[in-house]
């Protein structure tokens, strides 16, 4: 895993749920198959209405055409990834190419899918990030001393310890962590 990760922000409010990250309507096609996983990428936030996104500035899709996404940084606030418990979430951002989300809370299932999936790295903060972030500002993350800084704005903000989840993530997901460890 990288020590840092940059690149652009895109931000948003509270109570971002699950049919929003990726609505059901995309839930038929087949993320094991690689002509069909793209497309999770390509209706990455789709279901948030424009105008209606949470976002503190700015009203930007997140894929603006084609498959992927030219920002690397979510920023959420409260509850990030409410709602079902679909792993094709996280597995949406990834393949739309965020590394990182970024909340004040996470959804438990929403966590633990992209941990166990190992499809992106969800940072916790108890500061209010998505008011301080405007969507287009480029940030980097650096994730040996926890921390995110605003290159925009030169401002440096805490981010709490991945913890426990950090060697799952360095190894890729759960179950490589499990086989590299010998845990049956």
């Amino acid at each position: 895993m990288k020590e840092k990760i940059s690149g652009k922000v895109y931000v948003l409010g509270n109570n971002i749920d699950t049919d929003q990250i990726i609505p059901a309507k995309f839930l038929s096609y087949n993320p094991s198959l690689a002509e069909e996983r793209k497309y999770f990428g390509k209706y990455a936030l789709y279901g948030v209405p424009e105008g209606q996104q949470g976002l503190p500035s700015g009203d930007k899709p997140f894929i603006k055409e084609g498959f992927s996404s030219e920002y690397k940084i979510v920023i959420g606030g409260e509850n990030f990834g409410c709602g079902s418990s679909r792993e094709h979430a996280p597995l949406a951002l990834n393949e739309a190419g965020a590394e990182v989300v970024i909340a004040n809370s996470f959804a438990r299932i929403f966590y633990r899918n992209s941990v166990n999936g190992g499809y992106i790295i969800p940072y916790e903060t108890e500061l209010a990030l998505n008011k301080s972030f405007k969507t287009d500002d480029t940030a980097e993350i650096d994730i040996i001393n926890n921390t995110i800084k605003n290159i925009t704005t030169g401002k440096v903000f805490e981010l709490k310890s991945l913890g426990g989840i950090l060697p799952i993530l360095e190894a890729g997901d759960i179950f490589k962590y499990a086989k590299e460890n010998n845990i049956k």
